[in-house]
């Protein structure tokens, strides 16, 4: 057998280098496309899409392993796709003052670049997220409204009678994707927190598929660059016919565009009610998400949604406590047993029916 000389690379590992860069391109791939499909982050989108946390595949493994690895790694795409949050919670910002300075942010940023202008968030749906979940038909977003009217409660155990208020200040983004204003430290990050967790919790225990592996960051989105991969292109501006200038792509959100807001004060947002939101179905005329149901939180004046809420809620109660009593009712032995003997009475009868008409009609002939 000829060895390769100098200089050469081996066959058979150059099929391993192949195909580890195979299989880290496709875990790379699986996890930027979970990203996409997700209309806002709640980490470093670099954590998010694995970068750092790539599998090394070391070139001397064999070729059993190699498969065994690869397998791996369809699993985990697999699993990805099964879980595309499609809802969230959603707590909307309604005060005027940190709309308007939100908006002065986002135009100062589109003086500097004008293509930016398609990555920004529209002001009517400025909100910050409690917590995604994945509701696939009509049964489990009635499951979902009901885990969020059953929320309320432990939300007002959790602020006592207190207002939950909001203050955001200074401007950052995760992995210079996305652009968010911040939430100030403060005591009001706690009973956030502990709310968050109190939703995940229910909603995991109604058999929800909800929440995510990270830990939970709440923000206020402005800017979504990776929802515009266009403008990731770089192109060729003609400027006269011997003049061609080549125009860079914006491939992140550079830290110049938003310096004068680093420290910037944007009000306080006094939480007065709770969304479950659809990421997907069309967005209401004022701009925001559709709203499947809410809940009312702190001290306000009840209006008539709230009221058609409960008694929707009550309502849908009464109908489940009675379906589990069915349903326990017909699990019965006896219950069981008196419905065979009724059906098996029942066929009797209808073979006796059947077998006089037989009778009658030989008779008559």
């Amino acid at each position: 057998m000829e060895r390769p000389g100098a200089g050469e690379i081996n066959s058979n590992e150059c099929e391993n280098v192949s195909r580890k860069k195979e299989i880290s391109e496709e875990f790379e791939a699986s996890t930027v496309d979970s990203l996409v499909d997700v209309p806002f982050a709640t980490i470093d989108i670099k954590d998010d899409c694995g970068i750092t946390d790539v599998p090394q595949i070391n070139l001397e493994r064999s070729k059993e392993n190699e498969w065994i690895s690869k397998d791996q790694i369809q699993k985990r795409r697999k699993k990805h796709k099964d879980y595309q949050p499609n809802y969230f919670l959603s707590i909307p910002i309604t005060n005027k003052e940190i709309t308007r300075g939100v908006k002065i942010l986002q135009d100062a940023i589109i003086q500097q670049d004008k293509r930016l202008s398609k990555a920004m968030t529209g002001d009517g749906s400025f909100h910050v997220t409690l917590l995604v979940m994945q509701l696939l038909n009509d049964d489990e977003i009635n499951i979902g409204i009901d885990a969020l009217l059953e929320l309320k409660p432990f939300i007002e155990e959790i602020l006592r009678g207190k207002h939950l208020i909001l203050p955001f200040q200074g401007v950052d983004t995760f992995g210079n994707q996305v652009g968010f204003v911040k939430l100030a430290e403060g005591d009001h990050i706690n009973p956030l927190l502990e709310i968050a967790e109190a939703a995940k919790r229910i909603f995991q225990e109604k058999g929800i598929l909800a929440g995510e592996s990270r830990s939970y960051k709440p923000h206020l989105t402005f800017m979504k660059l990776y929802k515009t991969p266009w403008l990731w292109k770089t192109w060729f501006q003609t400027l006269s016919q011997n003049d061609k200038s080549v125009v860079k792509g914006v491939k992140k959100i550079d830290p110049k565009l938003y310096e004068n807001f680093i420290s910037h004060r944007f009000g306080e947002e006094v939480v007065q009610r709770i969304d479950l939101c659809s990421m997907q179905k069309k967005k209401q005329s004022n701009g925001y998400y559709h709203c499947e149901s809410s809940i009312v939180i702190g001290k306000r004046p009840i209006g008539i949604q709230d009221l058609i809420n409960e008694a929707l809620h009550r309502e849908r109660m009464g109908l489940k406590a009675k379906v589990k009593q069915i349903k326990e009712l017909l699990l019965k032995p006896e219950t069981q047993a008196k419905i065979r003997r009724e059906l098996f009475e029942g066929r009797s009868i209808n073979n006796s029916n059947q077998g006089n008409d037989v009778d009658s009609s030989d008779t008559l002939t």
